[in-house]
């Protein structure tokens, strides 16, 4: 867990242990394996996995085109990470959106 919280504080100082752990549970099993651990800017399958799951499933976001654009800000924003974690990248979006108090 500190781990997670350690690479979220690389991106947003103020992010919470709590607010990280709610996503790491909501994660869950897909922490376990590297590649599924990790999001891939480079691939649009993934990258609308993650508009489909997390921004509208999990956020209640409706507007695809604000979902992709906060995703494309993310992946602006973490381009120096060869290794984007799942978990920051989820933090990230859920921030933009303003939906972190509601995770």
């Amino acid at each position: 867990m500190a781990d997670y919280l350690a690479d979220v504080q690389k991106y947003d100082a103020t992010a919470t242990a709590e607010t990280v752990d709610k996503i790491v549970k909501h994660l869950g099993i897909a922490l376990r394996n590297r590649e599924s651990s990790l999001v891939s800017c480079s691939d649009p399958d993934e990258l609308a996995r993650v508009r489909e799951k997390w921004c509208k499933k999990k956020l209640g976001e409706t507007d695809n085109a604000r979902c992709d654009s906060i995703i494309e800000k993310v992946c602006e924003t973490m381009v120096n990470d060869n290794s984007k974690s799942r978990v920051t990248f989820y933090y990230l979006v859920a921030k933009h959106l303003g939906k972190l108090a509601t995770l």
